[in-house]
């Protein structure tokens, strides 16, 4: 079984480093997406696995449906490049792994086949779902920014909106939506289904917000793979990730997080930064992920 593992990296690059030393392995490629923003790349080289810096770079605005661009472009960089993986993990250049690489194989030896996507099933989903995609978010792009043409789309954006849900304007009633984390290991299959219908995509979720938490598992839960979701109840067991919601709000772990991730059962923790290098990396020798 060969994997593909496919980063979005926008900084933290000490982190990423120690993420490509983590999957070096013979049994893996690893493509990379720099943002565009990002003027000079870090020097990442690899022993065993094959590493691909994907040669288009998105200018990757956070809201936008330029993340959904940014991941189907790697998806599609990595279903291109071989005659196929077994599973194709998306991750961010800022996560790191909780379990060896003998371990993650053997583990997708043992649920071959499956679709690893967490669903959110919290009790605000369907005004989230509402506010995100049903609703049109005008200068999609500029959610976040600084400036007067900034603080006018802004503006303009909000009345908008404010509009939309005053006079109860909805778009895509007739498709039930769904959310849930971005980072997902899936099996070729899937990502082939979803490379055929790459345009029809990214034309639907136009004017979203934050649609790479819902396109994902939209188009699964609507196909003929929708029985091989691993665990359709729980969103971390769901992806086999451990993600670092603390009051919605997304945290860094830190010293203070070690036994919680020593004692976890996902494969893929989020989020870390370089501030402590010497806690990643005796936290990564204590994990055995490092290769020898």
């Amino acid at each position: 079984m060969r994997h593909a593992y496919l980063i979005i990296a926008h900084g933290e690059f000490a982190v990423l480093e120690l993420l490509v030393r983590c999957l070096d392995d013979v049994r893996n490629d690893i493509y990379i997406h720099f943002d565009r923003k990002v003027q000079e790349l870090p020097k990442l080289s690899t022993r065993h696995a094959g590493l691909f810096i994907l040669p288009r770079r998105i200018d990757v605005r956070w809201g936008d449906v330029s993340m959904v661009d940014t991941e189907l472009e790697l998806f599609a960089e990595a279903y291109r490049q071989a005659s196929g993986y077994s599973y194709y993990h998306l991750l961010s250049g800022v996560d790191l792994p909780l379990k060896s690489q003998d371990y993650i194989h053997e583990f997708f030896a043992t649920h071959a086949g499956a679709e690893f996507v967490g669903y959110y099933w919290g009790r605000d989903l369907e005004v989230s779902i509402d506010r995100k995609v049903r609703r049109r978010h005008l200068f999609a792009r500029d959610f976040k920014g600084s400036g007067f043409v900034f603080q006018l789309k802004r503006l303009l954006r909000f009345l908008w909106l404010r509009t939309q849900i005053a006079t109860g304007l909805r778009r895509y009633q007739d498709i039930e939506f769904k959310k849930g984390t971005q980072w997902v290991s899936l099996t070729h299959e899937f990502v082939g289904y979803m490379l055929e219908r790459r345009e029809e995509l990214l034309r639907l979720y136009r004017q979203s917000f934050c649609s790479d938490e819902i396109f994902v598992q939209t188009l699964l839960w609507h196909s003929p793979m929708r029985e091989r979701i691993f665990d359709v109840v729980l969103e971390g067991r769901g992806c086999m990730r451990e993600i670092g919601w603390r009051d919605n709000v997304l945290a860094d772990y830190t010293r203070a997080d070690r036994p919680m991730l020593l004692s976890s059962n996902g494969l893929w923790a989020r989020k870390f930064n370089s501030q402590d290098m010497d806690f990643l990396l005796e936290l990564m020798d204590e994990l055995k992920v490092l290769p020898k």
